[in-house]
């Protein structure tokens, strides 16, 4: 249980020489891998989101985050596309993103 590290993202906006600049600022945590369930990939088709993968963290640890990222600082980059709360653990639907806010 919690064998794997990722980082959660959400997006901060900074000042640099009188600029605003958003950037991605992670936190790593423990999460457990899980498959996609049948009834997601069907969901994501409706709003035009495939659904790659789906991990389990703990709720806590977990606050509207954005962006998961796998891999460390060069690995890749997801949307959360959708999050369930289930007591003390939160499942976490990813895509991959669209656009360029990677």
């Amino acid at each position: 249980m919690w064998s794997t590290e990722i980082e959660l993202g959400n997006w901060t906006e900074t000042i640099v020489n009188f600029e605003p600049v958003k950037s991605i600022v992670y936190k790593k945590v423990y999460a457990d891998e899980k498959s996609v369930r049948q009834s997601e990939h069907y969901n994501g088709v409706l709003v035009g989101r495939k659904p790659e993968l789906m991990y389990e963290v703990r709720s806590i640890e977990f606050s509207n985050h954005e962006k998961v990222r796998i891999g460390g600082a060069s690995g890749k980059v997801y949307d959360i596309t959708r999050s369930y709360k289930k007591g003390d653990k939160t499942e976490l639907i990813l895509s991959a993103p669209v656009g360029r806010d990677v």
